[in-house]
């Protein structure tokens, strides 16, 4: 059993001592020359205008966690399509990992369209309530 725990533990150990090793190397091995310049803060290459703590739109919060819902959703459509083929079979699937002959179903897919359709009303729903405008 401990065996086949141990190329993990080993890979495990690479990786812990390879980010000590990279973090004392740098901190040992680079010369600090602080200067105004590299101590200001930087984004995008534009200067800072305003303060750090400004509010932001409320809409910018609704936005984020949209798009954060509708990508987790299609997430779960990877699942489906790894096993599409078995859901569409109403047998168990051949050796060669084909369907037998006459044994399909609209199953596998008729879920999937399902599953769209809800993500479709949710997406126009969102949509009619404004919470996808910025003005």
């Amino acid at each position: 059993m401990a065996r086949t725990y141990l190329p993990v533990l080993l890979l495990t150990a690479f990786v812990v001592f390879n980010a000590a090793a990279i973090i004392v190397l740098s901190t040992l091995l680079v010369r600090r020359r602080p200067t105004p310049e590299k101590s200001a803060p930087y984004e995008s290459g534009i200067p800072v205008i305003g303060l750090s703590r400004q509010r932001f739109s409320v809409k910018f919060y609704m936005v984020a966690m949209l798009f954060i819902i509708f990508d987790i959703e299609t997430i779960f459509m990877i699942p489906w399509g790894v096993h599409f083929r078995q859901l569409s079979c109403s047998a168990p699937l051949l050796a060669t990992g084909g369907c037998p002959a006459g044994q399909t179903s609209f199953f596998g897919l008729g879920e999937m369209l399902v599953f769209m359709l809800i993500l479709l009303v949710g997406y126009i729903y969102v949509w009619k309530k404004g919470a996808l405008q910025w003005d």
